[in-house]
């Protein structure tokens, strides 16, 4: 951001101390994704939980359905993007045809694509 953004940015959340708390909730949540901490979400979901941000909860609440697995895609250095890239290819392609074709036709169009 520029100098004058950020200026700007600094004044409203000033202004609003809820923003202020769920900006620095999100940028945690991003330093951990981007660093692979999943050690420290049951202390950010400490931190999120004592806040009045309902719809931070919210998601805290689905983080904690199923807490096992947004810790180890938060802490190992393995991820599915790819392969969900590519089945959300398939997907596309596959609407595209609306149903009409048969499954050998998928299959040319996907491995020619």
């Amino acid at each position: 951001m520029s100098e004058s953004e950020h200026t700007k940015l600094k004044s409203v959340l000033a202004g609003c101390p809820e923003l202020d708390a769920l900006t620095g909730h999100v940028h945690a949540f991003g330093k951990m994704l981007t660093q692979l901490q999943g050690d420290q979400l049951p202390r950010w979901i400490k931190a999120v939980r004592a806040d009045d941000l309902p719809t931070l909860h919210t998601f805290v609440n689905g983080v904690e359905r199923d807490l096992a697995a947004v810790t180890a895609g938060l802490t190992l250095p393995w991820s599915s993007g790819i392969v969900e890239g590519h089945v959300n290819r398939i997907k596309m392609i596959k609407r595209q045809m609306y149903g009409r074709a048969s499954f050998s036709l998928l299959r040319k169009r996907v491995l020619l694509a």
